[in-house]
């Protein structure tokens, strides 16, 4: 699975490890410079300018070091931020099919019936999941009637004429979408309005 947690450490350990790599080579440069310095040249450079020479190396090196440790601190901290991605994309369905059965159970309509304390029960199990979801940063995306139709969110799979609302804006829900933090986990699937019927 491409969101697999444990993918990502093996990406921000490649990284590491690539930057090790870099921040190596610069030290056997330098290594290798202070070894021709004591060897001397045709023209040995002048002590002020091997000191600033060595600077310039250690101030390359100490550069490189920080943007190893920054790149590693934010792929850490977006592992921590997204870790739950997956886990939220394989619950989805499951919350979808309960959705179902809660709609069926209300189309039946029949509360005398003994299966009304069984989709009671389902009920209590959905907002279960959902408020799990929600824990980790989860949310429902607004697909209310009249939002804004935003293709990084939603996904039109259909475009009806509606009077009531503007063109470009939702007129119904078919599937909810869901988002971790700033990420769409799935998008919404909508219907959207065309305007006034011509």
């Amino acid at each position: 699975m491409a969101d697999d947690p444990q993918d990502e450490f093996h990406d921000v350990d490649d990284a590491l490890a690539a930057e090790q790599a870099a921040v190596d080579d610069i030290e056997a440069e330098t290594v290798e410079f202070v070894s021709e310095l004591e060897s001397g040249g045709d023209a040995p450079p002048s002590l002020e300018e091997q000191v600033k020479a060595l600077e310039d190396r250690n101030l390359r090196l100490q550069a490189e070091l920080q943007n190893v440790l920054g790149r590693a601190r934010r792929e850490s901290e977006e592992t921590r931020k997204y870790g739950s991605l997956g886990v939220a994309r394989d619950l989805l369905p499951a919350l979808d099919n309960i959705d179902r059965a809660l709609e069926a159970a209300e189309k039946a309509g029949q509360s005398s019936d003994p299966t009304s304390t069984l989709a009671d029960g389902f009920r209590m199990v959905r907002d279960q999941i959902a408020g799990a979801l929600a824990q980790h940063g989860c949310q429902l995306i607004d697909t209310a009637p009249g939002t804004e139709f935003d293709p990084s969110m939603h996904e039109a799979i259909l475009q009806q004429p509606s009077p009531d609302h503007p063109a470009g804006t939702i007129l119904l829900t078919a599937q909810p979408g869901y988002k971790l933090h700033d990420r769409v986990v799935r998008a919404a699937q909508v219907v959207v309005s065309s305007g006034p019927a011509a």
